[in-house]
């Protein structure tokens, strides 16, 4: 890309910073106008709440400021295409996106603004950022060739275990009686419901809960209730609570995902809040199964005992792993027991952290946005390196600074 071109992108940062949500929302108001097909890839309760809009104004921006330099964007192009694998996106779309985000610039900016050597740079940018996207994702798709498993393929829940009152566990064996590609411990699942009493087909990622098994996958689904009156319930999680049975058939996409235990010889920090549990446990059973010998931390935190998921799972592996240290923090303990529900009432905090993780460990942490701030916040106050913080995040991806 010429000097030229990446002077002219970064020094229109700040002005598509102060107009950066209003282009993203008038870029997918054009976007579905034009492609009203796409509304089955997004998700379009992120549509309403606005969330998709604010994390494309961010993801945007991340990368017009660091054009010149990459390599700062970190696991955030990765992060991307993973996600974009678990779509099934295609590099036709990308014209589609990139022709109608132009147009949002200059909408929004005006003629005076977004003048012609400008949006020619913010073009030349936007195919720089498609080109190494597309790259990355058809290696994805070739792996998943390789497997023999293209798209979307019908699976049967063949078992549904309630874990507490709020989350589920589903299992999945492939309708075609092929054993499902192996996955690393902390991926996901894209899971796609065709119902028609819905406008759009929806797609969700669902963390895999399990170590890998040959015979299925395993899900665990919290139910999101209204957060509001103004914000409806999850659509899809209600529905994979409320009308799923056993027998029932899900098109399943190949696992992805860039969460997963890292190939070394660190000692490993697991830390959740509510159902951010799932790629943690993923995590868990992976290293029991393996008779992994490294010293494993595991810090959980949820509501109260009727929200508690897999609690006599942990306790089980608690008293028969050497090395695990395993402690959950309740911010309700009305009808719990110290010591067997829970082991300490309110938050994961800093000098828990201090206090039980080693320094030199690998950090995996996954929960609420709110949590996972948090701690975020109270690893780094402890000087722990970014390399050593692997996190995922429910929904469109957000800075956690």
């Amino acid at each position: 890309m010429q000097t030229e071109t990446m002077t002219i992108v970064k020094s229109t940062v700040p002005v598509i910073q102060a107009s950066g949500e209003a282009i993203t929302k008038h870029f997918y108001e054009l976007l579905f106008a034009e492609n009203p097909e796409l509304q089955h890839v997004f998700n379009m309760a992120s549509q309403a709440s606005g969330r998709q809009q604010s994390t494309l104004a961010a993801a945007i921006l991340g990368y017009a400021a660091n054009i010149d330099n990459l390599g700062a964007l970190g696991g955030t192009v990765e992060k991307i295409a993973t996600k974009h694998f678990s779509l099934d996106i295609s590099p036709a779309q990308y014209e589609i996106v990139g022709r109608n985000l132009l147009k949002a610039i200059r909408d929004v900016l005006g003629k005076e603004v977004a003048t012609e050597s400008v949006l020619k740079a913010w073009e030349e940018a936007y195919q720089q950022l498609a080109k190494i996207l597309i790259g990355r994702e058809q290696q994805l798709y070739a792996n998943a060739e390789a497997e023999g498993w293209i798209g979307f393929k019908a699976f049967s829940v063949s078992n549904i275990v309630e874990e507490s009152d709020e989350i589920r566990s589903i299992y999945l064996k492939p309708v075609d009686g092929e054993p499902p590609p192996s996955y690393r411990a902390g991926q996901f699942l894209s899971v796609k419901i065709v119902n028609s009493e819905w406008e759009h087909e929806e797609i969700r990622q669902y963390s895999l809960s399990d170590s890998y098994s040959p015979d299925e996958y395993r899900i665990s689904v919290k139910r999101e209730p209204a957060p509001t009156a103004e914000i409806p319930e999850g659509r899809v999680s209600n529905y994979l609570h409320t009308q799923l049975e056993i027998g029932s058939h899900l098109a399943i996409h190949m696992p992805g995902g860039d969460l997963f235990l890292k190939d070394n010889s660190r000692p490993v920090v697991l830390i959740s809040g509510g159902v951010g549990i799932t790629p943690m446990l993923s995590m868990l059973n992976e290293l029991v199964k393996s008779q992994d010998t490294r010293d494993i931390v595991w810090l959980h935190g949820t509501r109260n005992r009727h929200t508690h998921a897999f609690g006599q799972h942990i306790a089980k592996l608690k008293r028969d792993v050497p090395g695990l240290t395993a402690l959950t923090f309740y911010e309700d303990v009305a009808g719990a027991q110290e010591g067997v529900d829970y082991d300490s009432q309110g938050y994961i905090t800093s000098d828990w952290l201090e206090r039980c993780c080693p320094i030199d460990a690998e950090y995996y942490f996954c929960g609420p946005l709110p949590f996972m701030k948090v701690i975020y916040r109270q690893l780094k106050a402890q000087k722990i390196d970014d390399n050593r913080l692997h996190y995922e995040v429910f929904g469109p991806s957000e800075s956690l600074n």
